[in-house]
């Protein structure tokens, strides 16, 4: 009897050890984060190396993002279905904040757009500022000296360049329509899509288009396309990131910790590291710039000007009204 007893003790023993063992090492449901990001940033592979670097740090924590256009990132968390965004138009953000959707905006990094065409350049404009570029195009368009492709999708580069057609004093609506209805030479082309459709589009039609300067060095390194600068970054061109966390009143989802969390994570000093030196060993320059690490330094006095004045909503990044328990993020 008591030897049977000791064997059903010993069985118990080892049913419970294996338990615990499995219950101890058991795979970890992780919490899934989605952010709705922009074309640029996933494209040049910057948010493959985010997304590592994060999980790494957090591990309880799976980010996913979908890539699109601004305009289409910024519907996507209207509609709840994504945590937060990444973006690049200072105008449609503000209108994510105003309008109760978003909370914690926090500006992290930059780089700028340039014009790019073919080595030929018919139209003759390098070296032009991007206004005076833009007016070239538009004369030698119907002409047929020259084709623009434009993003045409409301993302933050399309936002930008119709901001540049409008310095330029033309009006885009009816260049479009005599572009349409009064040549021969349609020389206005929309892409509908993201910066490498568009950038692809350009180079099969031997055309002219607006993109940051990140896309445009990833597509030549990897021989998508043959376009050459022809119009350089400067104020006018100026490309700003941030990061804005839906708000948790409205977005049903319930990750607004996570997603503070990699808001924090990007713009902490390892966060702002990833941007500083991505891109740098494989295109020789810097694709991102920290803008964080700019403004505490103070390295380049000018362009924080530039950035305040262009990307700035009332003199902050995000005004008070729109924070919602943000810890030490604007400290």
């Amino acid at each position: 009897m008591k030897q049977r007893t000791i064997v059903i003790m010993a069985a118990i023993i080892l049913v419970a050890s294996v338990g615990v063992g499995w219950y101890l090492t058991r795979p970890t449901q992780k919490e899934s984060l989605i952010v709705s990001t922009t074309s640029s940033l996933y494209e040049t592979g910057f948010l493959d190396v985010l997304k590592t670097q994060f999980e790494k740090r957090y591990p309880r924590y799976n980010v996913s993002f979908i890539s699109q256009g601004t305009g289409l990132a910024i519907q996507t968390a209207k509609n709840g279905d994504a945590d937060m965004i990444l973006v690049h138009d200072p105008t449609q953000e503000k209108a994510f904040l105003t309008d109760g959707y978003g909370v914690n905006r926090k500006i992290v990094a930059y780089n700028f757009y340039i014009m790019v065409g073919p080595a030929a350049d018919l139209a003759k404009v390098t070296g032009l500022s991007p206004v005076e570029a833009l007016k070239k195009i538009a004369a030698e368009g119907p002409k047929g000296n020259a084709i623009w492709v434009s993003r045409g999708d409301n993302s933050g580069t399309h936002s930008k360049e119709k901001a540049l057609w409008k310095l330029a004093g033309l009006n885009l609506t009816m260049l479009k329509r005599q572009n349409v209805e009064g040549t021969n030479n349609p020389w206005y082309l929309e892409a509908g899509s993201t910066m490498t459709a568009t950038l692809q589009l350009a180079n099969q039609k031997n055309a002219y288009t607006l993109t940051d300067v990140a896309s445009f060095l990833k597509n030549s390194k990897s021989g998508n396309i043959q376009l050459v600068k022809v119009v350089d970054s400067g104020k006018d061109t100026l490309n700003v990131y941030s990061a804005i966390s839906c708000n948790p009143q409205k977005n049903t989802r319930g990750k607004y910790e996570a997603s503070m969390a990699l808001i924090k994570y990007i713009a902490s000093d390892e966060g702002q590291t990833l941007f500083r030196d991505y891109g740098v060993q494989e295109y020789g320059s810097v694709l991102f710039k920290p803008w964080i690490t700019t403004l505490k330094t103070n390295s380049d006095p000018t362009l924080i000007q530039w950035v305040k004045d262009y990307a700035y909503i009332d003199g902050s990044d995000c005004p008070t009204q729109y924070r919602l328990n943000p810890g030490d993020l604007y400290g």
